[in-house]
């Protein structure tokens, strides 16, 4: 390793190419880059790895897939063109979206000049364990987080909000209960459905996604038409960290007119507050049973540190699946 050749070690490579350290990590385990070792065994990222991973950060930027991304790479470009075509049309519907959010700002600020108060958002009572509070979520998101340590209430909050959305609906755990058989059958039942999943489950396993019961079910229900918004428990239920990774990037690439989605989660993967974007948002419920809040992803923010604590890997996840703090019903 020459000494005149800078080379940085991955959180320091990660800050220069705007990326996380854990999107490092999956370039390498996809073997997409291959960071030198110290002789300590440390990752140390020379110049011509950097390169490579910029060039890999901008091709996903275009929203290419990890696969195509390799294919790319390799010399193979097949597939670039529609998945081009795919990501400008998204552009596009974003800028759409921007658009009227402008206008939106601009009547409010007029509102603001003539006295008036701004229109509140969705409103509801909080229910138990909380004392009736009165709950204003705002602006639904296309991604929206719902999260809380053990015992929180966030089940309860969940399908409080499944009831006060219009057209909203909540999928439980018992899609866990009832595999893959029922989504099976409505496969079997609905060949446009089916068509849907198909490319789904096809896109995701490329993404390194593992194959499961637990997966499919999901999948045939965020695919499925039918509610206006969907409020999803413990969205992490039954999936490895792959397949979590896979799962919340395709997420991200619906756009911002896509059907609101509020996830129940305590998986670092599916919430890593260094990838929440514009289009997300974070209700946090704490543990004394004071009033959820929203949190925005950043150190300092009120909130923040107990959220972040709250949140763990898959595999500590897994060693407290199906765990619930035993609360007292209200009298």
């Amino acid at each position: 390793m020459s000494s005149s050749t800078e080379f940085l070690h991955p959180s320091q490579a990660a800050r220069r190419l705007g990326v996380s350290a854990k999107a490092l990590r999956l370039y390498e385990e996809r073997r997409l880059v291959m960071p030198l070792r110290t002789s300590a065994g440390w990752r140390a990222y020379g110049p011509d790895e950097l390169a490579k991973a910029a060039e890999i950060v901008a091709l996903r930027a275009l929203g290419l897939s990890l696969a195509q991304v390799a294919q790319v790479l390799g010399g193979e470009a097949t597939g670039l063109e529609p998945a081009l075509a795919a990501h400008q049309s998204a552009l596009e519907e974003r800028i759409g979206q921007l658009a009227v959010t402008v206008e939106k700002v601009r009547g409010l600020r007029a509102d603001l000049a003539r006295g008036q108060a701004p229109a509140a958002g969705v409103g509801f009572d909080l229910p138990w364990p909380w004392g009736g509070e009165w709950f204003e979520l705002g602006e639904v998101r296309p991604l929206n987080y719902l999260t809380g340590p053990l015992g929180c209430g966030k089940t309860r909050l969940a399908l409080r909000l499944a009831e006060a959305l219009q057209g909203a609906a909540f999928l439980g755990l018992e899609r866990a209960v009832e595999g893959a058989a029922a989504a099976r059958r409505r496969l079997d039942a609905d060949a446009a459905l089916r068509a849907r999943v198909e490319d789904a489950l096809a896109w995701l396993v490329e993404e390194g996604a593992a194959m499961s019961d637990a997966l499919l079910a999901l999948v045939v229900e965020l695919e499925a038409e039918g509610p206006a918004v969907l409020v999803v428990d413990m969205v992490e239920q039954g999936l490895d960290e792959a397949t979590q990774a896979a799962l919340i990037s395709r997420l991200r690439r619906r756009g911002p007119r896509a059907r609101p989605l509020f996830l129940m989660t305590r998986s670092n993967v599916i919430l890593d507050l260094g990838e929440v974007g514009a289009d997300e948002a974070i209700i946090y419920c704490p543990a004394n049973h004071s009033p959820p809040i929203h949190v925005a992803p950043h150190p300092g923010a009120p909130g923040y540190e107990a959220l972040a604590t709250c949140l763990a890997s898959p595999e500590v996840r897994a060693r407290t699946e199906g765990m619930r703090a035993q609360m007292p019903e209200p009298a």
